[in-house]
């Protein structure tokens, strides 16, 4: 079975974000897994800057990952992906026969070298998204793609 963990900055979501998030991933089941990881969010303080925070992030980042994952950065710019095309991405990482991580950074985005070590980027949208909508959007869009592969009638 492969497992799909979302590791996210950002801890304390408001109640509905994770009721929604929920819903969403408990559909995936039998040869897929999703799993949410919530990492703290880097302090913000008036004397420290959005690099700093971003390099603490990428810390929290790294030290969450386990060797064998394959690392997927979402980024504004990454490659866009329709449902059909996310569908045939999931397929795609089945085959390879390893876990997936999919990286949502925090509200100043991804360190360059969490960017760097991911093997994809993909973007959800050109819009900018709440991060906890992204957390819940990602599920949704996740068990969709999970659903064309199936067979299963959701998609439609």
């Amino acid at each position: 079975m492969m497992k799909i963990r979302l590791l996210c900055i950002g801890q304390k979501m408001p109640h509905w974000v994770g009721e929604a998030y929920n819903e969403f991933a408990k559909r995936v089941n039998g040869d897929c897994k999703i799993e949410l990881v919530e990492l703290p969010m880097a302090k913000r303080s008036k004397n420290s800057s959005v690099a700093q925070m971003k390099e603490k992030e990428a810390q929290t980042i790294f030290a969450a990952l386990k060797p064998s994952e394959h690392l997927v950065a979402l980024d504004v710019l990454g490659k866009q992906v329709s449902t059909p095309d996310l569908a045939k991405q999931l397929e795609h990482w089945q085959m390879l026969g390893c876990d997936i991580a999919l990286l949502i950074g925090g509200p100043d985005g991804l360190h360059g070298e969490v960017l760097a070590k991911s093997q994809e980027k993909i973007s959800l949208s050109k819009l900018t998204l709440p991060h906890p909508m992204v957390r819940v959007l990602l599920a949704e869009q996740l068990y969709r793609a999970w659903s064309i592969n199936k067979g299963h009638p959701y998609h439609k």
